[in-house]
């Protein structure tokens, strides 16, 4: 296992000196997160480009990059614009429109190769139209629905269109397809129906994009969820999965990860036991988010990591009530509770610095760098 090794700017705190909330990595086990996914890309021959959205950190993409990913995906410029100080492979994952935007991505250092994933002529014809006015060549990957229903072209002959467009586009290339399997959301092992749809569905396409002369160089998926199966998609190149570094209550919960996987809580104290059967911690909805679990409502807003039978059921803005109906455990105002997410990608975004810890021991401290849209 390689240690994570952040900057070291508070060896000598504790987690009792630390005004709450505020967001906690343990160390060890997210060194443990990046060994994994890591050594599973080695072992079949996948290329990882992992998403950065999770984390926004330039110290944990270089950990990614030392572990082997062969470069970045970001979904933002302010994403692109941070993590090229990490690595100069970067594709932007997310329709690249708007003329301020476009010109503002084409302002990233010239070694950045960046690649772009898009679905639409008109995304193609703009973008196409900066890359000429910056003199710089950009690769293109077609995005294609297979079954999240969010973005996406909805056949393989818009993508094989598409991809000829894009050949016909210089200073534009055709690298590749891109998809996102979100949709895939069952528990890791009921997953075998859903991966054989798309395996089907993305077979089809491959072959008609190499009849038609244009055979995908790179075939890129995405989604923690379904990345440690990826190896069984004949066709996939590359995996881009995020939230595997910090992991959260709904990954433990489709078997992705194991509860002792989540490294990513939010410290909070509590403030008040005197409503009988709950307590208040400061950890409200601008602390942990509003998103239920895999849209599940009544399940609650965040689970304590020592007792996960304890879950946040309701939340203010800046109140969270610990249900304590399924336990035996009272506490004590005062007390500090660690909560994992539900999801920890939208909670990340509301903190401005990560504390590393080790047990009790504040080891570091880092910015998240990538939050936000200003340049």
């Amino acid at each position: 296992m390689r240690a994570f090794r952040p900057d070291l700017t508070d060896r000598s705190r504790q987690l009792q000196d630390l005004e709450t909330p505020c967001a906690l990595v343990d160390l060890d086990r997210l060194s443990t997160n990046l060994d994994a996914m890591a050594s599973y890309t080695i072992l079949h021959g996948l290329a990882l480009r992992p998403h950065v959205k999770t984390h926004k950190s330039p110290r944990i993409a270089a950990e990614q990059v030392q572990r082997g990913a062969v470069g970045l995906t970001c979904a933002t410029p302010r994403e692109l614009e941070v993590m090229a100080e990490v690595s100069n492979d970067l594709l932007l994952a997310y329709p690249l429109l708007g003329a301020a935007k476009l010109a503002r991505v084409m302002q990233l250092p010239r070694e950045v190769r960046l690649t772009v994933g898009l679905d639409s002529m008109i995304a193609v014809d703009a973008l196409a139209t900066a890359a000429r006015a910056a003199d710089r060549d950009v690769r293109v990957l077609i995005e294609v629905d297979m079954g999240m229903h969010r973005v996406g072209v909805q056949s393989a002959e818009e993508a094989l269109a598409l991809a000829m467009l894009v050949r016909a586009s210089a200073p534009l290339s055709f690298g590749g397809i891109m998809f996102y399997p979100g949709h895939i959301r069952e528990h890791v092992d009921e997953q075998h129906g859903a991966l054989d749809r798309l395996r089907d569905d993305l077979g089809h396409l491959i072959t008609l994009l190499g009849d038609a002369g244009l055979p995908p160089t790179i075939v890129s998926g995405g989604s923690t969820p379904a990345a440690w199966r990826m190896h069984e998609v004949k066709g996939v190149t590359e995996v881009r999965p995020g939230t595997y570094v910090y992991n959260d209550r709904t990954t433990a919960a489709i078997g992705a990860c194991g509860w002792d996987d989540c490294a990513f809580t939010v410290l909070g104290t509590v403030v008040s036991t005197a409503v009988p059967g709950q307590a208040v911690v400061d950890c409200g909805s601008k602390a942990l988010g509003r998103e239920p679990m895999r849209g599940t409502p009544g399940e609650g807003f965040g689970a304590l990591l020592d007792r996960p039978e304890v879950v946040v059921s309701r939340m203010s803005e800046e109140h969270g009530i610990l249900d304590l109906s399924a336990t035996d455990w009272r506490p004590r105002v005062g007390d500090q509770v660690r909560i994992v997410p539900n999801h920890v990608c939208v909670v990340v975004h509301l903190n401005d610095t990560i504390h590393g810890v080790r047990g009790d021991q504040v080891e570091s401290l880092w910015p998240v760098a990538a939050r936000g849209r200003a340049p």
